[in-house]
C-alpha cells in the first residue's frame, strides 16, 4: 500500500494551493481526481464564463454606442466564442498535471472513496494517508422532479457546440441571471423560472430592481414564483412545467432546459463512514479550524467544506488555512470578512460585507447612502442606463459594514470596499483617497 503524508481528493483551486504549500515543506502528495484535473473554477466555472461574457460585453457595448458615434451591426459567432474560450480551459488539464509531476506528487485519475479512517482506495488501488484534505467542490443539488434527466447542467451549457433557440433555465440566481444575458444577446429565446419572490436573492433589493430593466430589454421572460413541477420531452424538443400561487400554470417550451436552483457540496461517493468523517445538515462536520470533528486526520477546504461563501478566492483562502493547519497544527481559522461577490451579468452586479437586513439584525447603528447614478459620468459616457450604489456606513466607527453596486465597473470597484472592510479602512479613508480620474473608483468618494 503506498503511504503519503497527504492525500488531496479534488484538483480546483483549494486543492492547487494546498498541494504546493505541504509539498514546499517535504510533504509526499498525492492528488486523486475523476474529472480532468484543473477544478470548477478553471475548466467549467468563472473562468471559462467570464471568456464568453467578454463576447457579450463588446455586442453591448455596440448596441449602448449605436448613434453616439458608433455605427455597424455586431453579433456573436458561438462556435468562435466557443473556441476562444478552449484557448484557455483545453491546455489546463496538460498544463495541471505536468505541474504535479515537477512538484513530484502522485496524479490519480478516478473516483476516490474511504475505505478506513486513515485508507483511501482510488480504481481498487489502496493508498493510505497521514492526513487527507476533501475539495471536491460542488455539483447540482436534485430538482426531484419528473424529467429531471432532460435537464442540462451549468457544465453542460459552457460546452454547447451551437446555441439552442430557445432556453429555460431553472432558478433564479447567479447562474441564471449570467447565462440568461449571454444567451440572449447570442440571440436565443430565454426564461427564467425562479422559486423565489425575486431574482437575485444574495443581492440587495434595491439594486436587483435597477438591474431588472436590462432582462426587459433583453426580452429575457422572468417568472418569479414559478416552482418547476417537471420537464417532459415531445416531438420538437422539451417543455417545462411550474405551477405559480394565485396564477395559471405555466408550460414553457424549449430546446435547452439548464439545471441554475444551487449546488450543494459533492461528497456522495466518498463513502465519507468508511471514514469515520460525520456530516451535519448535509455539509462536513467541521470545527472552527475546517477540521473534521469526527476524524482529525481529514480537513476540507473550499465549496466542500461549506463554510464560507461559495467563491474561488474562498477556496484558495481555506487552502491556506488548511495548508498552515497541517503545518503548525490545527491553530488557524478562516476569516471571511470582506469577499466581495458578483453576478456578471452586463453590467454587473456586485456585492461585500452586510446587507441592510444583516445590519439591523446585529443592531448596529448605520447610515446607509444610496441612489440611481445613471447622470453621473462613469455612466453617461458608455451610454450606461443602468448604474447605482448603497453603502453601509457604521455611525460610531465610520466603518464600511457593507456595499453592493451595479453597473459599469462594479466588478472591480467592490474590491475596494472590501479591501475597506476587511482592514477596517473608514469611509473617510476612503474619501482622503486620490484615484485616477476619470475612473470608475473615481466615483467611490460621492458614494459615501
Amino acid at each position: 500500500m503506498d503511504s503519503y503524508d497527504l492525500i488531496v481528493i479534488g484538483s480546483g483551486t483549494a486543492a492547487q494551493v494546498a498541494v504546493a504549500k505541504v509539498r514546499a515543506a517535504g510533504w509526499s502528495v498525492a492528488v486523486i481526481d475523476h474529472q480532468p484535473f484543473g477544478g470548477t473554477c478553471a475548466l467549467r466555472g468563472c473562468d471559462p464564463k467570464k471568456m464568453l461574457v467578454s463576447g457579450e460585453e463588446a455586442i453591448d457595448a455596440a448596441r449602448r454606442m449605436a448613434g453616439h458615434g458608433v455605427e455597424g451591426a455586431l453579433g456573436i459567432d458561438w462556435p468562435g466564442l466557443m473556441a476562444f474560450k478552449r484557448t484557455f480551459t483545453d491546455p489546463i488539464p496538460a498544463k495541471q498535471e505536468q505541474r504535479y509531476a515537477e512538484l513530484g506528487v502522485d496524479a490519480f485519475h478516478g473516483l476516490a472513496r474511504f475505505t478506513g479512517p486513515d485508507a483511501i482506495e482510488v480504481d481498487g488501488r489502496a493508498l493510505q494517508a497521514r492526513h487527507v484534505l476533501i475539495a471536491t467542490g460542488a455539483r447540482p443539488v436534485p430538482l426531484g422532479i419528473p424529467g429531471e434527466e432532460l435537464v442540462s447542467t451549468s457544465d453542460d451549457f459552457l460546452e454547447l457546440p451551437a446555441l439552442p433557440r430557445r432556453i429555460v433555465l431553472i432558478g433564479g440566481g447567479y447562474v441564471a441571471a449570467e447565462f440568461s444575458h449571454l444567451a440572449a444577446r447570442a440571440g436565443a429565446e430565454v426564461a427564467i423560472l425562479q422559486r423565489a419572490p425575486r431574482l437575485l436573492p444574495q443581492f440587495d433589493p434595491d439594486l436587483v430592481g435597477w438591474l431588472m430593466p436590462r432582462f426587459e430589454e433583453l426580452r429575457i421572460a422572468v417568472e418569479t414564483g414559478a416552482t418547476v413541477t417537471r420537464v417532459e420531452r415531445v416531438q420538437d424538443g422539451l417543455i417545462v412545467h411550474a405551477t405559480r400561487p394565485g396564477a395559471p400554470d405555466l408550460a414553457i417550451p424549449a430546446d435547452l432546459v439548464v439545471h441554475a436552483a444551487g449546488r450543494g457540496s459533492d461528497l456522495d461517493a466518498l463513502d465519507l463512514a468508511a471514514g469515520h468523517v460525520t456530516v451535519r445538515d448535509g455539509r462536513l462536520h467541521l470545527n472552527e479550524h475546517l477540521q473534521s470533528v469526527s476524524n482529525p486526520r481529514v480537513y476540507a477546504a473550499g465549496d466542500a467544506a461549506g463554510v464560507g461563501p461559495p467563491l474561488t478566492p474562498v477556496s484558495n483562502h481555506d487552502a491556506k488555512v488548511v495548508a498552515a493547519n497541517l503545518l503548525d497544527g490545527p491553530s488557524h481559522t478562516p476569516d471571511y470578512r470582506g469577499v466581495p461577490s458578483v453576478a456578471f451579468t452586463v453590467p454587473a452586479i456586485a456585492a461585500v460585507g452586510l446587507s441592510e437586513d444583516e445590519a439591523r439584525r446585529q443592531g448596529l447603528k448605520f447610515r446607509v447612502n444610496a441612489a440611481s447614478t445613471p447622470n453621473w459620468f462613469s455612466a453617461r459616457r458608455l451610454a450606461e442606463r443602468v448604474y447605482g450604489h448603497k453603502v453601509l456606513i457604521e455611525e460610531a466607527t465610520d466603518r464600511i459594514l457593507g456595499a453592493h453596486l451595479v453597473g459599469p465597473h462594479a466588478e472591480e470597484v467592490i474590491n475596494l470596499f472590501g479591501l475597506a472592510i476587511r482592514h477596517g479602512l473608514t469611509a473617510a479613508n476612503l474619501r482622503s483617497t486620490m484615484f485616477a480620474y476619470p475612473t470608475g473608483a473615481s466615483d467611490l468618494g460621492y458614494m459615501l
